[in-house]
C-alpha cells in the first residue's frame, strides 16, 4: 500500500472520515462494560458542570477495590481541590487542559510508605521496600486502580484522559503534594463532562499486538503496518484541535521519547524517594 509521505500534502480535500474513526470497535461478544471500554476517547475539554460527589465517591471506591499485587495495596489516590496545588501540576505537565477547575483531578500515588510505617512499628526491616520488584509491584496497583476508574467512570458517561505528563517535573508535583519518601506520584487522570466529541483513535491490528505462543514477526505484517499507518495519517489529517498529518510510524521514529516527561529524571528521583535501591 502507499501512502502519502507526513511532509507532503495532496492538495485535495481531506477525505471523508472511514467508519473506524466515527464509530467505535466492536467484538464478536458485547455487553455494557466491554462497549463503554471500545467506546474509549481522549477528552481534553471539560463543560464547567461539575462531578456530582456521590459519583466521585463511587469512582474512589472503584479505585480502592481494583486487584493488588500480593495484596499489599501500595497506591494511594489523592484528589486535587485547592487551585493552587492544581496549578502547580499544570505547570508540572505543561498541559493546558490541567489547569482551572473542569473536571475532577486525580493523582495516582505509588505508596511504599504506608507499608514502611507498618513494618518500621513492627519491628521488621524497611529493605524490601528499597527494591526495584516492590516499586513495581506498586506500579501494578497504580495502572490498574486508575484503569479500574476510567471503566467506571466512562460507563456512566463521563470523560477521562490520562496524564503521564505530570511527571515531566515530578520534584514539583512531590513537593505540590506533601509526598513522603518511599511515594512516586505515577499519573494523573482528569474526569469530567465532555465538552467535545473526537474521533475514535485507530489501534494497531490485532495481529500485530497479539499472539499465541510467542512473539509476533512483526516482516510478517508489514501490510498490516502499512494499512495501519495510513489510518492514523487520515485520523490526524481529519482532526480538528490541530493540523497535524501524521502515521503512526512516523511518529515513533521522529517523536519517541521527546516529550518532557520522557526525559525526566525518573531514576534519580526515585532514589530521592529511597524507591528502586537495588
Amino acid at each position: 500500500m502507499t501512502t502519502t509521505p507526513a511532509n507532503e500534502s495532496t492538495g485535495a480535500a481531506a477525505a471523508a472520515p472511514t467508519d473506524a474513526l466515527t464509530t467505535p470497535a466492536t467484538t464478536p461478544i458485547t455487553n455494557t462494560t466491554i462497549a463503554a471500554q471500545l467506546a474509549h476517547r481522549t477528552i481534553r475539554a471539560y463543560t464547567s458542570e461539575p462531578v456530582a460527589e456521590d459519583v466521585v465517591t463511587t469512582l474512589l471506591d472503584v479505585a480502592r477495590h481494583a486487584a493488588s499485587s500480593s495484596f499489599q495495596q501500595q497506591v494511594t489516590v489523592i484528589r486535587v481541590k485547592d487551585p493552587a496545588v492544581r496549578e502547580q501540576l499544570h505547570l508540572a505537565s505543561g498541559q493546558p487542559y490541567v489547569g482551572g477547575d473542569r473536571g475532577e483531578l486525580f493523582v495516582f500515588v505509588v505508596d511504599l510508605h504506608r507499608n514502611a510505617v507498618i513494618r518500621e512499628r513492627a519491628g521488621a526491616s524497611l529493605e524490601p521496600l528499597e527494591r526495584t520488584a516492590l516499586f513495581l509491584q506498586g506500579v501494578e496497583d497504580a495502572v490498574i486502580a486508575a484503569q479500574n476508574m476510567v471503566v467506571a467512570a466512562e460507563s456512566l458517561g463521563l470523560g477521562t484522559v490520562y496524564l503521564g505528563s505530570i511527571i515531566g517535573d515530578v520534584r514539583r508535583v512531590i513537593s505540590a503534594l506533601g509526598l513522603p519518601e518511599r511515594t512516586y506520584p505515577l499519573l494523573g487522570l482528569l474526569v469530567g463532562h465532555a465538552a467535545q466529541e473526537p474521533q475514535y483513535k485507530p489501534r494497531l491490528p490485532r495481529e500485530i499486538v497479539t499472539a499465541v505462543d510467542a512473539y509476533p514477526d512483526l516482516d510478517a505484517h508489514a501490510d498490516a503496518l502499512a494499512a495501519y499507518d495510513a489510518e492514523v495519517q487520515q485520523y490526524y489529517d481529519l482532526r480538528d484541535t490541530n493540523n497535524r498529518v501524521d502515521s503512526f510510524t512516523t511518529q515513533i521514529a521522529r517523536a519517541l521519547g521527546g516529550g518532557p516527561a520522557s526525559q525526566a529524571p525518573v531514576l534519580d528521583v526515585l532514589h530521592e524517594q529511597r524507591l528502586c535501591l537495588h
